[in-house]
């Protein structure tokens, strides 16, 4: 593909802004290291500990994430909303399921901005099913919580996390599906089904300059929506990482405390935030001896069952598919996080 004369200088951005991260990205622990000795307090103390976590933690995460979000920016350019209907609209249980539920991977929403969409699919005659798995998927495994699990935990973790997360996502729209609840959907969403077209819009290619340009706004947007939640996020870990005991971490969140996964369940279920938010507590709790599979049930549950979520799916659905919809995604919680305690 030909590139203009005129585009080469953000050819040239980004190459340099390539090599300005990788550099920043490798040396980060001996920045943290230095940082501390020069703030002054002794690294062996609990306010040296949760120092160093935070100023460590702290710039890993937000360079990780804007290297991945601007890559995903430039992908989204290929996906855009009306495509994404137009590959979903007549699709039937199970094979609507999955593609759902990928496509989630690749929408950076939180809970409460994908039910516009979740809206929308209806509106192109997606089946309720279906939506239901994109709408579980996208806030709780999209590039954001990857990016951040990857960066945290590793990529084992982050590669289970996909791979489990994916399933409830696959599992509960199909179940939901099954149950044949599209009365259960308020009369004026029920009268936008099948009310327009899902065609795919005949628009012309982008250049790969203009993806890159796109990639670069998606990056300003997402990580400038998030920066914020990551910073007190790593904030609220460090805290726990420095001053709050093992033994407290490991008598209400360890491998042996049956009630762990369900309590951990329902305390997240009122709790709103985003995975930026949300992950850095789990690494420091992790870091206390918390069991993988009781942290993970309470992150996905923070993620993708709050309360800010359930109002604005009132709007939409009538109480009795709310429940289901919260019962179904939360017993998949569960049955992920007695998974991972069991083999892990």
């Amino acid at each position: 593909m030909n590139f203009k004369k005129s585009d080469a200088r953000w050819l040239a951005a980004v190459a340099l802004g390539a090599v300005v991260w990788w550099v920043l990205y490798t040396h980060l622990l001996e920045f943290s290291l230095v940082a501390v000795r020069l703030i002054g307090v002794d690294q062996a103390t609990h306010l040296g500990s949760a120092l160093g976590f935070f100023i460590y933690e702290s710039p890993k995460v937000l360079l990780l994430l804007a290297g991945i979000v601007f890559l995903m920016g430039i992908i989204h350019t290929f996906v855009s909303p009306e495509r994404t209907r137009d590959l979903l609209s007549g699709r039937r249980l199970g094979i609507g399921n999955v593609m759902a539920a990928g496509l989630g991977i690749v929408t950076p929403f939180c809970s409460c901005s994908a039910v516009p969409l979740f809206i929308g699919f209806l509106q192109a005659g997606v089946p309720l099913g279906v939506t239901f798995s994109f709408l579980i998927s996208a806030p709780m495994v999209n590039e954001v919580a990857l990016t951040l699990l990857f960066g945290m935990l590793g990529w084992k973790v982050a590669g289970l996390y996909l791979t489990l997360g994916l399933a409830v996502a696959i599992v509960a729209g199909m179940t939901i599906g099954r149950l044949g609840m599209e009365g259960d959907l308020e009369d004026w969403v029920r009268a936008l089904q099948n009310s327009q077209s899902a065609g795919r819009n005949a628009e012309d290619p982008m250049t790969w300059p203009e993806r890159i340009r796109a990639g670069l706004a998606h990056d300003r947007e997402i990580v400038g929506k998030v920066w914020l939640y990551i910073l007190l996020g790593v904030a609220l870990g460090a805290g726990i990482h420095g001053y709050v005991p093992q033994d407290l971490i490991v008598g209400l969140m360890g491998r042996k405390v049956w009630w762990a996964v369900p309590a951990a369940v329902l305390l997240g279920v009122p709790m709103y935030s985003n995975a930026a938010g949300i992950i850095p507590v789990v690494q420091a709790l992790l870091a206390k001896g918390a069991a993988l599979g009781t942290v993970l049930a309470f992150m996905m549950s923070v993620i993708a069952l709050s309360a800010p979520e359930m109002i604005i799916l009132r709007k939409v659905l009538r109480p009795r598919l709310i429940a289901v919809f919260v019962g179904v995604v939360a017993a998949g919680i569960m049955l992920v996080g007695y998974v991972f305690n069991a083999v892990l």
